[in-house]
């Protein structure tokens, strides 16, 4: 029998899950959360094999869930279960050494294959997903631009970045202007999401 943790902050959603999950006979729910900074204390508590986290957690994103629950469980593999099929949210959960990586529009026997796919020791990656991960851009911005807009994205102001980076001010505010028009974005925050989205802020 493969024990399954859920993580899922729509009460519907999860317990559409647990009950198609349930279902199959191999396969038993034995413990569901609704918030990231759950999952660790409850998988360690509940032992299971593995656990579908859904990337958008209040508490701790899904992703840095798995990254923590990898280290304190390392037995218990990871399977995102997400709405969010953009490739460079694959890369992040790949980088974050997931298991298994799967839309929540996938017809329900994938996610059961998914998860004995991933219980066996496999990775389990929707086919059209990874194939647009493959074919994705570089990023367009350089090393510096990268550090400066991650700095950005951590909430750290443009004096605050100028000093961690021995830079002036004025040309953090440079780099920050020429990172929006690089990455065609609205401001600033426009331009962090694309970075995200895209996979190059990891």
């Amino acid at each position: 029998m493969i024990r399954i943790l859920i993580a899922e902050d729509m009460n519907m959603v999860r317990g559409a899950l647990v009950a198609l999950l349930n279902l199959e006979d191999d396969l038993e729910v034995v413990c569901e959360v609704e918030r990231g900074d759950e999952i660790v204390d409850t998988a360690l508590k509940h032992r299971p094999d593995v656990a579908i986290i859904d990337i958008d957690l209040p508490g701790v994103d899904g992703l840095s869930a798995a990254a923590q629950l990898r280290e304190q469980l390392p037995q218990c593999r990871s399977l995102i279960l997400t709405s969010l099929g953009r490739p460079g949210t694959l890369r992040r959960a790949l980088a974050a050494r997931v298991s298994g990586y799967l839309l929540k529009d996938a017809p329900p026997k994938e996610l059961a294959a998914a998860v004995r796919r991933v219980a066996a020791g496999h990775r389990a990656v929707d086919p059209q997903l990874a194939l647009a991960a493959w074919g994705e851009s570089e990023s367009p911005l350089t090393e510096r631009e990268t550090e400066v807009l991650r700095l950005a994205a951590e909430g750290a102001e443009a004096r605050e970045i100028a000093s961690l980076l021995r830079l002036s001010t004025g040309t953090v505010r440079n780099y920050l202007t020429t990172i929006v028009t690089k990455l065609n974005a609205r401001n600033r925050v426009d331009a962090i999401r694309i970075a995200r989205e895209a996979g190059w802020l990891l």
